[in-house]
């Protein structure tokens, strides 16, 4: 088992009319390595000028995780398959929507990663293999309850 640790930090800015509800919700998000992100709510649930939108919000933050997951475990399978990968980019999207219990929630993700090949190019079958197999053993796939497709 391991354990993970995000320090989540803000603080109101004595202007602020906190009781009606207007304040910034820019905040900081540190982690144990050292790096630390500026985070806000998202202007589409908070309008501006009290969310940041040069901050990550949660929901970006949820979509690069799975993203980022994703291309991990993805880069691995291609190594022990004996291919070489000189980059990869995924223009990853999700959706956020009304679930049928009434909620919002994301309930969709869209990874499109471009892969390109140092060397021969595996074909349209080993590529998709290896994709399943990046998302079956992805730890934030496995986490989430949307669904998550693949687009090649």
């Amino acid at each position: 088992m391991s354990t993970y640790t995000a320090t989540i930090r803000w603080a109101r800015a004595t202007s602020d009319d906190f009781a009606k509800g207007r304040y910034s919700r820019a905040h900081s998000w540190s982690f144990d390595g050292g790096a630390v992100v500026p985070a806000s709510s998202s202007p589409h649930v908070v309008p501006l000028p009290f969310s940041d939108p040069a901050g990550v919000d949660p929901e970006e933050a949820f979509v690069a995780s799975l993203s980022s997951c994703h291309m991990l475990f993805f880069l691995d399978f291609a190594r022990r398959a004996g291919l070489v990968v000189e980059g990869y980019e995924d223009v990853a999207e999700g959706v956020m929507a009304k679930r049928e219990d009434g909620r919002m929630a994301m309930t969709l993700i869209t990874l499109r990663p471009k892969v390109k090949w140092g060397g021969e190019a595996p074909d349209a079958e080993a590529l998709a293999v290896l994709h399943h197999k990046a998302h079956e053993a992805c730890f934030i796939a496995n986490s989430v309850t949307c669904e998550v497709r693949i687009e090649q």
